[in-house]
């Protein structure tokens, strides 16, 4: 476990035989994993083993609720200088010449996973960073007020006193539907939500989206449609729609499956870079 700044996350080594045997000398890839609001380590441990068996390194990081449910609705990008800093632990820990990997939970995740993106196109510290793909779960949503109070609701828990949990889902409520819908036509001048800034300046590197068409917390549909808006842009942006599971729950339902397909993208997206390195070599020799 690891501090940068006052941000806690987790750093993961693979056995150097397991990298040795995956990618055959090659540098492992670097996996970010982003976790959803509320996500506990624990559960992001299980999603993290998928890469560590196949001698990857992992970071895992899950940005704390204020930040996603309060300092976002508000306008202030504090997951900006989070962002910013998960970026530096790359060189904090040598790895900032390793093929880079995203996975992406939920609205919580992708908050934070859009400002790392902007970082990589915009930063020049990080303009060498190579990235390779993003598998992302579970979301983007666009402006779904019932979804996010849900997720507020579920992350809360019934430990929380019930005024005190009435209150604050209220307050979000109002906060949301004034700041995020009423007057988005004006606020998003100065910020865009997180849905719409990826959909105008998406990542370029290929992308595979799982979701569920019974997420009650992200509707199916803006997944789909960011998948579509990618594609017209002529982006490598895939997706799998595992039909039955609830939000965020498509490893723990379909665990076999799930693993099979990150396995099978990361390498495809792999496979994918050594061919452009590759045409790159041979167009410097020739």
């Amino acid at each position: 476990m690891g501090e940068e700044e006052g941000i806690d996350y987790n750093v993961v080594f693979p056995e150097p035989r397991l990298s040795e045997k995956y990618w055959r000398g090659s540098k492992e890839p670097v996996v970010i994993l982003l976790g959803w609001a509320g996500c506990r380590d624990k559960h992001l441990t299980k999603y993290s083993s998928i890469y560590n068996s196949q001698g990857c390194v992992t970071v895992r990081y899950t940005a704390p609720l204020k930040t996603v449910f309060i300092s976002e609705s508000f306008g202030y990008k504090d997951l900006r200088s989070i962002a910013h800093k998960l970026l530096e632990i790359l060189f904090d820990y040598e790895v900032e010449n390793n093929p880079i990997f995203f996975h992406v939970f939920s609205n919580g995740g992708f908050m934070l996973y859009r400002y790392m993106v902007e970082l990589l196109q915009s930063h020049k510290q990080f303009s060498s960073l190579c990235v390779v793909g993003t598998v992302v779960d579970s979301a983007p949503g666009s402006q779904n007020v019932r979804g996010a109070l849900r997720a507020l609701k579920t992350t809360l828990g019934p430990n929380v006193n019930v005024v005190l949990r009435c209150f604050l889902l209220v307050l979000f409520a109002v906060m949301v539907v004034l700041l995020r819908v009423v007057l988005y036509p004006l606020t998003k001048y100065f910020h865009k939500n997180h849905y719409d800034a990826m959909m105008e300046s998406p990542a370029p590197w290929p992308q595979m989206y799982l979701y569920s068409r019974a997420d009650r917390v992200i509707r199916y549909r803006d997944v789909e449609r960011m998948v579509r808006v990618l594609q017209e842009k002529g982006l490598s942006a895939e997706s799998f729609d595992f039909i039955t599971p609830a939000h965020v729950s498509l490893f723990r339902d379909c665990p076999e499956d799930y693993s099979s397909r990150c396995h099978t993208f990361l390498t495809s997206c792999m496979t994918r870079r050594e061919e452009t390195q590759s045409t790159k070599r041979f167009q410097v020799q020739h």
